[in-house]
């Protein structure tokens, strides 16, 4: 709740570094689905290379500048919610924003009394003596981002590089995401404790729509 104090979690948790990853995926298959790979030369695939590397350093960029403005905007409230909690005489509006900050399942079983230690507890906290600012895990996490969104480019891109044939390259290449893809959505079907392999096929499905929706949308 009161992140400022001591970092309460990973850099980048599970469904967050899967989203990067898919973020990522879909970003650069909007430039690799796009060669025509009928008329494709090696000057049109280092276009192509440049073009999906460049995206994706800049999207990397942009996407770790909005983690770190969430992480600051996230400790702001926390901050904020300490000193309504702090203030004296409203106990009942002080409980609500507790369990507010709570878990629902873990808010719906506190009784007023729980509620009301953890006021108490707060109340003795000592003020913080700066305002909300960015720690170490938050420029970790941001960082964290951006290597997750251009990392991700290279293995799709890499057989362009190594393949001089562009019909191989493609095939090779979209035989590499479709399986990023499919453990990805593994990956997130076990992190909300669904089927794997059916997260795995849906986010493979999810994907190829998204990149069609992109191209058709000259995205």
């Amino acid at each position: 709740m009161f992140s400022w104090f001591k970092p309460s979690k990973r850099v980048l948790e599970p469904h967050e570094r899967i989203s990067e990853v898919l973020f990522g995926l879909i970003m650069v298959l909007t430039f690799t689905g796009s060669l025509s790979v009928a008329e494709a030369g090696r000057e049109d695939v280092r276009t192509m290379l440049i073009g999906a590397l460049g995206c994706n350093i800049a999207w990397g960029l942009i996407d770790g500048v909005l983690y770190m403005m969430g992480s600051l905007a996230e400790k702001g409230r926390a901050l904020a919610t300490l000193r309504a909690v702090r203030k004296p005489g409203e106990p009942a509006k002080a409980h609500k924003l507790i369990a507010g900050a709570l878990p629902p399942l873990v808010a719906s079983i506190m009784k007023p009394e729980e509620l009301e230690s953890i006021r108490e507890r707060l109340s003795q906290v000592p003020e913080p003596s700066s305002p909300a600012r960015l720690g170490k895990s938050d420029w970790l996490g941001a960082l964290g981002v951006f290597l997750l969104v251009f990392l991700t480019t290279l293995p799709v891109t890499i057989p362009f590089i190594f393949i001089h044939n562009a019909r191989t390259a493609m095939r090779v290449s979209n035989a590499v995401a479709i399986a990023m893809l499919f453990i990805a959505g593994m990956a997130y079907g076990r992190c909300v404790g669904r089927s794997a392999k059916g997260f795995g096929f849906g986010m493979v499905l999810l994907g190829a729509i998204l990149v069609g929706l992109t191209i058709l949308l000259g995205g």
